[in-house]
């Protein structure tokens, strides 16, 4: 199929961000700022209406979601909705977030990614990086099962993979009361507390998991000689 030409003036300005990724730069490539902007010479805001393809299920990183990009670089990871086909692309009625918001939600969720519970600045473990804290649109379904967005505090990393998955509330009850009474208390606890404890043995295993294969095998050869004892 010929695509049309991102050049088209009949086409809005998202529309041909989004033939111009596909035609010029590619998936899976780099490009830049000044790149874009020159594209698009006299485009006001052209990095919002770049943006705006994400809502169509584009996937577009910045050094946020990719730690190798620098400040002024993105990567066109991913094609969604072929925005520029009659009937699709459409606007979709999703207010920004505003900086009044941005800090009520940040406060409301302990200033802390809900998904993994590190804090804004702290270092993501084993590395140099600090993790980011902004605000993620999730989809939660609700009660009478219709979907509707919500916001919540996460980092970088997590909105990664958080940008596709919905929230079930009524499934995680249904899931808390099939738990033991002692469970239930348990979580109650973390519930109240808005916050689990860690043992030494679970952070050791969260680090286990992390380690690459050939790791992995060298500490389960030295546990398994040593036995258990």
């Amino acid at each position: 199929m010929v695509l049309p030409s991102w050049t088209d003036e009949k086409f809005g300005t998202m529309k041909r961000a989004g033939l111009w990724l596909v035609t010029v730069v590619g998936e899976g490539s780099v490009f830049t700022k000044d790149e874009l902007r020159q594209a698009f010479p006299g485009v006001s805001q052209i990095d919002r209406r770049m943006r705006d393809l994400r809502d169509h299920g584009w996937k577009i990183d910045t050094n946020r979601e990719d730690a190798s990009l620098a400040s002024y670089e993105q990567r066109f990871v991913r094609q969604g909705e072929p925005v520029w086909e009659p009937g699709k692309g459409r606007v979709k009625s999703t207010a920004p977030v505003t900086a009044t918001q941005r800090r009520e939600i940040m406060a409301r969720d302990g200033n802390f990614c809900r998904s993994c519970g590190i804090s804004g600045g702290q270092t993501f473990a084993g590395t140099y990086e600090a993790a980011q804290l902004d605000i993620a649109r999730r989809q939660v379904r609700q009660a009478d099962g219709e979907l509707r967005v919500e916001l919540v505090t996460e980092c970088n990393r997590c909105r990664v993979g958080g940008r596709q998955l919905v929230a079930d509330p009524a499934d995680l009850l249904a899931q808390v009361r099939q738990l033991g009474t002692l469970e239930r208390r348990v979580l109650a606890g973390w519930v109240t507390e808005d916050r689990r404890p860690f043992s030494t043995v679970e952070r050791l295993w969260a680090d286990y998991r992390a380690l690459p294969e050939e790791s992995r095998v060298k500490i389960r050869q030295v546990l398994e000689a040593e036995g258990t004892d």
